[in-house]
């Protein structure tokens, strides 16, 4: 399944959380800005890579915001109605978990 998969719901299980991950998002966007900007001034290779470790940490917390929500909405949804659906969502969460574990 891909990014653009997403066809069969009406609604993000994010949506109630979708202006805090923007703002998220922009400070990350932002970090990413800053960690150019170092590299550019040839910032010292330890700075660079904590601030690189700082945007990492930052992109998982907003991982784990969106993929609590899913468990909490779709998930939770289609595991109520049971069957075929059921599966897919749950196996969506397993395989999404497994990426973030290696990533």
């Amino acid at each position: 399944m891909g990014i653009v998969d997403d066809v069969n719901h009406a609604h993000p299980g994010y949506e109630g959380d979708k202006a805090a991950v923007l703002r998220r998002l922009a400070r990350i966007e932002g970090q990413v800005r800053g960690l150019t900007r170092m590299v550019d001034q040839d910032t010292y290779c330890i700075d660079v890579l904590t601030q690189i470790s700082a945007t990492t940490k930052a992109l998982q917390a907003v991982a784990l915001t969106l993929l609590d929500d899913h468990l909490a909405h779709c998930v939770a949804d289609a595991a109520a109605r049971g069957g075929a659906e059921a599966d897919q969502k749950i196996q969506e969460a397993s395989d999404a978990i497994a990426r973030l574990v290696r990533s």
